[in-house]
């Protein structure tokens, strides 16, 4: 199976331009989710998506032990967790992450969330951690200059952001020795982020999708009245009758047509089948591309509440909507 790659400039490495997400929400058990990955493998995905805080990276490094897929076929990601942050602490993740995965090294390491704000599993939106901080530049460059550590120790070979903003990756970007290669985002086609989609393409990092088909299984914490279907949307639903085709493909075939590396989830083989195919065969058309902007509302659904910390309005102040950070000066001390 031919499945497309996107080159990382910086070493000339091919990352899948589809993988696997495993966040089961908290719905899918450990074992379901590395039986997943197990048929992901079995139907052609090359790319994994782990995270520590899945809880399931011990499974899953049973599967990959188990596969006759050779190491350098395969892209696997993990991600650093927020109660991991600071210089002590990178390493000591990562190589927890490399013995349950059963790996000598993660093709890509990504610091999951920028501040340093943990939240208990399976908790409601509700949930506040007393010690929640905003973004500090200084404290996150720590980090980053940890996990550049981590490249020249051969146990990663790129590193990367995830849930970044425009202004939080400016201020990366001047301070940084290693470049990140990678954000993972939330993108859709009812949340499509033109503006920061474009500044990480403008710089050469790669846009990584999360909740391509608009999250439908996401958390309780995570829904709100307001939430738009992106599956349901007239235009998407329109441009899937033309393609004979189910909506989510055309979730995943807009996501391939913009330059974006989607990582749906799915424990069905039919889904899973099905999302591959989806950026193999039959693409969307220019117009269709264009037709799709106007299915974007700017749905933010993964709105990280839970991160907030205590002076905080609401969960736009996580996000720099206006392109400030906002970080009270005491938090500095």
């Amino acid at each position: 199976m031919n499945i497309p790659y996107v080159t990382i400039a910086a070493t000339g490495a091919k990352m899948p331009a589809i993988g696997v997400g495993t966040f089961g929400s908290d719905h899918v058990s450990s074992f379901d989710m590395a039986q997943s990955v197990k048929l992901a493998l079995k139907l052609g995905y090359r790319n994994i998506d782990c995270a520590r805080v899945y809880g399931n990276e011990k499974e899953i490094g049973e599967v990959l032990k188990a596969s006759a897929i050779p190491r350098e076929e395969l892209w696997i990601t993990s991600k650093l967790w927020n109660d991991m942050h600071g210089k002590k602490n990178v390493g000591l993740s990562v190589r927890a992450t490399l013995k349950d995965l059963q790996l000598d090294y993660l093709d890509l390491f990504l610091v999951h969330w920028p501040f340093p704000n943990y939240h208990p599993p399976k908790c409601d939106v509700t949930s506040r951690n007393p010690n929640a901080r905003p973004y500090i530049h200084e404290e996150y460059m720590e980090t980053w200059h940890a996990m550049e550590e981590l490249v020249g120790q051969g146990l990663v070979r790129h590193i990367g952001t995830s849930n970044m903003t425009k202004a939080k990756l400016g201020l990366l970007l001047d301070s940084c020795t290693i470049r990140p290669v990678a954000n993972e985002m939330e993108l859709h086609p009812c949340f499509q982020q033109p503006e920061l989609l474009g500044y990480v393409k403008k710089e050469g990092i790669i846009p990584i999708g999360f909740s391509p088909l608009g999250s439908p299984n996401r958390p309780e914490r995570d829904t709100t009245e307001t939430d738009v279907v992106d599956m349901e949307h007239p235009v998407v639903v329109a441009i899937a009758k033309a393609h004979n085709c189910h909506p989510a493909s055309i979730c995943l075939k807009w996501a391939h047509a913009v330059g974006i590396v989607p990582i749906p989830q799915s424990t069905k083989e039919r889904n899973l089948r099905s999302n591959l195919q989806s950026i193999l065969s039959d693409p969307l058309t220019e117009e269709e591309v264009t037709m799709l902007k106007k299915a974007d509302c700017n749905n933010r659904l993964i709105k990280g509440q839970v991160f907030l910390w205590e002076e905080a309005k609401d969960w736009t102040e996580l996000w720099d909507e206006d392109g400030i950070i906002r970080a009270p000066e005491h938090y500095r001390n």
